[in-house]
């Protein structure tokens, strides 16, 4: 388990290139937090930081982004808060994202619990009292 604190918004951009340090070869990531808690914007932060050019927004409506980072690397942002059946996520691919090796940036990973990998790096932001964020990663 490793901790970054995000200080400020100021800050973010620096732990979100810790947060990539940290990652490694693994994949499959499940942000996890309440409504409000930072995980679409430290999300468009580990985007800008690897180096993604286009708007990096919660894929609220269209459920999955794709960007495209610095050397080509592709990574896939979730938002699954919409889907209500699993079925759904099987409609839309979601497997096929999933174990293709590129990265993915999940949000309300709960909602698709059944397919995923079992490799799954949980990524909980927690609030603190001032404002602060940690971004506790299992």
């Amino acid at each position: 388990m490793q901790i970054l604190e995000i200080n400020s918004l100021e800050d973010i951009n620096n732990v979100a290139k810790n947060f990539i340090d940290l990652i490694g070869d693994r994949t499959v990531f499940a942000f996890n937090g309440k409504m409000g808690a930072g995980k679409t914007t430290f999300i468009k932060a580990i985007c800008e930081t690897m180096g993604v050019k286009e708007t990096v927004n919660s894929p609220t409506f269209s459920i999955v982004n794709e960007y495209e980072a610095a050397e080509g690397r592709i990574i896939y942002h979730f938002d699954c808060y919409r889907i209500n059946k699993i079925q759904e996520a099987l409609d839309f691919g979601a497997e096929e994202y999933l174990y293709s090796g590129n990265l993915c940036f999940i949000e309300w990973s709960e909602n698709i619990a059944p397919i995923l990998p079992d490799s799954l790096v949980n990524v909980d932001i927690e609030e603190k009292e001032n404002g602060e964020r940690n971004v506790i990663i299992r």
